[in-house]
């Protein structure tokens, strides 16, 4: 009977233990076959039959469908590249230039993947309607109030997720450039 129960309570605390890794695996973005470029972050097997038990699960709980490989990839960014998480009180600029592609799209998003709900119905901009400087390159200002130029409003939320999707571009599993490509910086500029 000893036995029985010492079997019973081993495998009851291994399931626990497993299934309690797995759960903060998911829900924390452990970065199993992740490329990350400052404080972008994509999973370009996600889209692919190469795509890893982790990813294909969290594809499963969140819904969302990733972009395939031969589409291009999606970055994320959760907090700026000094590593301070996004605030929607707070001011924050994406500049600098993209890398390689035909086409792609900027989304604020809430922790929950929804679109971030603001006074002029502004969620992103796409390729075509950024405006650059001379040299090419962009500012877009994330903030809770107007600003000049590339303004995403954030609607004042508490977080939010920046999602840089790629459209036929090299980056992504069969290119061996990974850290080499230009990503836009992201910066803090202060909180009202």
């Amino acid at each position: 009977m000893r036995l029985l129960f010492g079997s019973c309570f081993a495998l009851v605390l291994a399931a626990a233990i497993g299934l309690g890794a797995t759960w903060l695996t998911l829900t924390h973005g452990v970065a199993f076959g992740a490329l990350t470029i400052g404080a972008w972050t994509a999973w370009p097997k996600s889209g692919s039959v190469g795509i890893d038990p982790y990813a294909r699960a969290n594809v499963v709980r969140t819904g969302e469908l990733p972009t395939g490989t031969g589409d291009g990839v999606a970055f994320y960014a959760r907090s700026d590249d000094a590593g301070a998480a996004f605030d929607g009180r707070c001011t924050f600029t994406v500049t600098g230039l993209t890398p390689p592609a035909r086409y792609w799209t900027l989304t604020l998003y809430d922790p929950e993947g929804r679109l971030v709900a603001n006074a002029i119905d502004r969620h992103g901009f796409t390729s075509e309607e950024i405006v650059r400087g001379a040299d090419g390159q962009f500012a877009i200002n994330i903030a809770p109030r107007a600003r000049p130029g590339n303004w995403l409003p954030t609607g004042g939320i508490d977080k939010f997720v920046l999602v840089l999707r790629l459209y036929d571009t090299p980056i992504g599993v069969t290119t061996g450039a990974t850290r080499e490509v230009p990503m836009p910086a992201v910066a803090k500029k202060g909180c009202s």
